[in-house]
């Protein structure tokens, strides 16, 4: 049997066009991994070792690390190490790199996967309530309020809400814990911080989307057929709402994941995101670059899942890239 029909089917091209970016878009990760961490002033070892270390000493560090190698030979010494699954070990504590992803990565994908599904559940039922009560003009002030409210909430940056959230529910009411990753509750405050500006976001695009989809012929017609509302709004309406909430979600995630540095930082969260915080400011360099190529990694492989998602979702947006 050929298979030159089998590389020919749109599945095919889509998958191997999207696989073919994530490469090259991993080389840039892996690229900026390395170069933006040695973009930072100063001596890693030197900070490693202390201001009361000699120079002989710092010198000899350097020489063991490879750090007086030129850039490129450094470069390439990185590159084999990840062929290897090798990350190299912090110049600070002494542990292996890879040890630290292993420990760290879940706190990291907990709440970013939490905060992700918290938009999706919020805003796709919410924006299409939006829609239905404020169609054809109905309710202006209910428009006004959901408009300023979504639009005050998207302009606010992740560490804001963080330190708001905390004034208010943790310190204020002391209703939920500070900091820290202690028990169910812990996860609020952090969730709430991630999510809150996608979920606006969201909300008005599922609105708009929604408001579109209600005016369409097919709707008219199902309201012809004198199907329930809620038939008409669950087989119809929602699904056709869908396809567009989950393309601008999944523009959205990106940004998400990488407010887990922040957020992280402020609930001191014991992620992929803190470390990051934490290591940029020791110049730690393997850890450095390990933190910024998981998320980086992350943030890809999302992108790619949310693409596939909406080809099975919608065919037709695939074969349209042929």
């Amino acid at each position: 049997m050929s298979v030159l029909p089998l590389l020919r089917h749109p599945w095919t091209v889509f998958l191997g066009r999207r696989g073919a970016r994530l490469l090259l878009s991993l080389a840039v990760v892996l690229t900026a991994s390395f170069a933006m961490i040695r973009l930072v002033p100063g001596d890693p070892v030197r900070a490693a070792l202390g201001v009361d270390a000699s120079p002989g000493l710092v010198a000899a560090r350097r020489h063991a690390l490879g750090l007086d190698a030129p850039l490129l030979s450094q470069y390439r010494q990185y590159l084999g190490g990840l062929l290897h699954g090798e990350l190299g070990t912090s110049l600070v504590s002494g542990t292996p790199v890879a040890e630290l992803v292993r420990t760290r990565l879940p706190a990291t994908l907990e709440i970013a996967g939490l905060s992700f599904l918290a938009t999706l559940a919020v805003a796709l039922p919410g924006g299409l309530l939006a829609a239905l009560r404020t169609r054809d003009g109905r309710r202006p002030r209910t428009e006004l309020a959901f408009a300023v409210g979504t639009a005050g909430l998207a302009g606010v940056p992740d560490f804001v809400l963080a330190a708001g959230l905390t004034a208010l529910l943790a310190v204020g009411l002391q209703l939920l814990p500070v900091a820290g990753a202690a028990g169910v509750e812990s996860f609020v405050l952090p969730v709430l911080a991630l999510s809150l500006a996608p979920t606006a976001v969201l909300l008005r695009v599922v609105r708009v989307e929604a408001l579109r989809v209600l005016g369409e012929d097919f709707m008219r017609t199902a309201r012809g057929r004198r199907l329930s509302p809620a038939r008409r709004l669950l087989r119809h309406a929602a699904p056709n709402t869908a396809t567009a909430a989950l393309t601008v979600a999944g523009s959205l995630l990106p940004a998400l994941i990488a407010g887990t540095v922040l957020v992280e930082k402020v609930f001191a969260w014991p992620g992929i995101g803190s470390a990051l915080a934490q290591s940029v400011v020791a110049q730690d360099y393997p850890v450095v670059q390990a933190m910024v190529l998981v998320l980086g990694t992350s943030v890809l492989l999302a992108g790619l899942l949310v693409d596939v998602v909406l080809a099975v979702l919608d065919p037709r947006s695939a074969i349209r890239e042929m």
